[in-house]
């Protein structure tokens, strides 16, 4: 069975890598990568933990806990923008002179900082609510299925919001939106394997079943 100790400590734990893989996806996003002809925010395999983990919560604890986990993970993508901000815009010492580079980092526009905001809100949640509507009508098997089917529907919403907000008029929105999207798919599938393996791990120390 599992403890209340081990329980405590995987929960913890992967809402960790949930929100730090979360605020790191939106300070690297400002940088666009080439990922074998397809262009993409260099965000996208940070974000791309966000719902390897969010699969594995709703799985294991049900969709309630696992929005949870996604409200306290706007929070702190809120607060990190905040601070990012303050840091930024803060007077600097007399000897420093790292400013420009600084603020090429953690600059980000009102309108990526929008985006971010938006695309993670209406992704994150369509994702839950997808695994969990996908749980039900295959009765609890085929987790393959949801995990990859909710995440690769949550990836294109999560895309289009986020490219069209933040690079509209600026940059060459549907290449990017395919190019991250198609980024996100081979890295769904990918993940699959590791979705399983946190699953079985979680399920051999815990009588728990997510009904939710």
């Amino acid at each position: 069975m599992l403890s209340s100790t081990f329980e405590r400590k995987a929960f913890t734990l992967l809402t960790s890598l949930f929100i730090g893989s979360l605020v790191m996806a939106a300070v690297v996003s400002t940088k666009i990568i080439n990922i074998f002809g397809f262009y993409a925010p260099a965000g996208v395999l940070a974000y791309s933990v966000t719902f390897i983990v969010s699969d594995i919560i709703s799985e294991i604890w049900g969709k309630e806990r696992a929005n949870e986990v996604i409200h306290c993970g706007f929070i702190a993508l809120l607060t990190a923008i905040a601070l990012s901000w303050a840091a930024l815009h803060w007077t600097a010492a007399p000897f420093w002179h790292g400013q420009e580079g600084f603020a090429s980092v953690l600059g980000n526009t009102p309108r990526i900082v929008l985006a971010s905001l938006m695309a993670y809100l209406v992704s994150q949640t369509n994702d839950v609510w997808l695994f969990h509507f996908l749980r039900k009508l295959t009765k609890g098997n085929h987790l393959w299925l949801r995990n990859n089917l909710s995440t690769i529907v949550s990836q294109l919403i999560d895309s289009t919001i986020f490219v069209t907000i933040a690079f509209y008029g600026v940059m060459p929105v549907t290449d990017i939106i395919i190019g991250q999207w198609v980024a996100k798919v081979c890295i769904a599938f990918l993940d699959t394997p590791l979705v399983y393996a946190g699953v079985s791990l979680l399920r051999q120390r815990t009588p728990l079943a997510a009904t939710s």
